[in-house]
């Protein structure tokens, strides 16, 4: 403590305590900085500070040491230039929107998008005049046709919710790029360690950091990463004003989560496949949505873009419909009855009532998604419980 601070009423040294630096050696995990504001030692830094998002940190809505380190992390395991972390999936996804598009824009998206995505588009195209039409996203002529003088945004998903429908994202991405329409890629389902969309030609990538990156449902977190240094300011500088920032508590548990993905997605992939092709045997069950059973459309696209492992969560759709859905969510045991996905519990849900009760009965079948269809989020739990699990539910039907 400097001799000005020795010489401070009790009152002043209390607001004022020393400030630790680690000097000689180094924490082995990201320290918590949960302070919000940082003080500087002339003007000229200050105003600095405020230029973007690599400068010295000021205020935890602009940066924060914790939450860089989380934005870095992902934008390396990514191979983007820069990311922006946020307070949830949702968060990001729309800060990405809202700084990319303007009334009278046009959007291209697929059909079978998360439900919270859908919506938001909607949200812009009912209250902001953003047109958005919707593809099947399995055919770049499609893309091409549905093209516009005013398209700005191509938005897909590496793998669809709940069916899990493979995009083709190197021919999809390329027509948008041809046309210089920027493209947004939601890699949530899939992680940067089985596709990282960037390599792609994806100009964004956006995830649910709720999901695998955090791992044990225990945080709300979403994350954007730019392929390049000038979108990710100019999303920056957006996202800033809306607010929609991630706390460092949330950033801490987010990166100590990730620590283990490489073991957790391995386990998620390698249960999920087994499981699928038992079910896809029983006599309940009339189609399994997985794209690692040769039986799925996009098997041979799984095969080529996701080499590594198709990820952990898959549908069914059950032979009696909503009632024999209703009835085998609710006779299972192990396995829960909730939203999300991606931690270390088995979750299962009923998509239509559920994660896509905004859509209309004619947008749920042009998403493939049926009145008996149930999602499955396979944890890590030994897949003979879980297969034990599923099998005395359906045993019920």
């Amino acid at each position: 403590m400097s001799d000005f601070h020795h010489g401070l009423r009790p009152e002043s040294r209390i607001v004022h305590p020393p400030v630790e630096e680690v000097v000689g050696s180094r924490p082995l995990g990201v320290p918590i900085h949960q302070g919000h504001v940082f003080a500087f030692p002339d003007g000229a830094a200050l105003a600095e500070a405020f230029g973007g998002p690599d400068q010295a940190f000021l205020y935890s809505r602009l940066g924060n040491p914790t939450v860089r380190s989380l934005e870095r992390a992902v934008a390396g395991l990514e191979g983007g230039s820069g990311a922006i972390a946020a307070s949830s999936g949702m968060g990001a996804i729309n800060t990405v929107l809202l700084a990319l598009l303007r009334s009278g824009d046009h959007v291209i998206a697929q059909e079978s998008l998360y439900g919270g995505t859908f919506a938001a588009l909607a949200d812009l195209a009912a209250r902001w005049g953003v047109e958005v039409t919707h593809v099947r996203g399995d055919d770049p002529e499609e893309v091409r046709a549905a093209l516009r003088p005013t398209t700005r945004l191509l938005y897909l998903e590496t793998v669809s919710n709940p069916t899990a429908r493979v995009t083709d994202l190197p021919a999809l991405i390329g027509v948008a790029r041809e046309a210089g329409v920027l493209s947004v890629v939601d890699n949530t389902f899939t992680t940067p360690l089985l596709c990282r969309p960037i390599e792609h030609g994806a100009d964004v990538v956006v995830h649910s950091a709720t999901k695998y990156l955090g791992g044990h449902s225990d945080v709300l977190a979403g994350v954007a990463v730019f392929a390049d240094a000038a979108l990710h300011h100019r999303v920056w500088e957006h996202g800033v004003e809306l607010g929609a920032s991630l706390d460092p508590f949330a950033a801490w548990l987010t990166l100590r989560g990730m620590q283990t993905l490489g073991l957790r997605v391995r386990r998620h992939c390698e249960s999920a496949l087994d499981l699928a092709g038992r079910l896809a045997a029983h006599p309940a069950v009339t189609t399994v949505h997985h794209p690692g059973l040769p039986g799925h459309p996009d098997h041979e696209l799984a095969r080529r873009l996701l080499p590594e492992g198709q990820g952990g969560v898959f549908a069914v759709d059950l032979a009696g419909g909503r009632e024999a859905a209703s009835a085998f969510v609710g006779a299972l045991r192990l396995a829960s009855l909730a939203p999300s996905l991606g931690g270390v519990h088995t979750l299962v849900m009923h998509p239509a009532s559920t994660s896509h009760r905004q859509l209309s009965d004619a947008e749920l079948a042009a998403a493939g998604i049926g009145p008996g269809t149930v999602r499955l989020a396979v944890g890590i739990e030994h897949p003979e419980d879980l297969w034990a699990d599923l099998e005395q539910a359906l045993g019920k039907l």
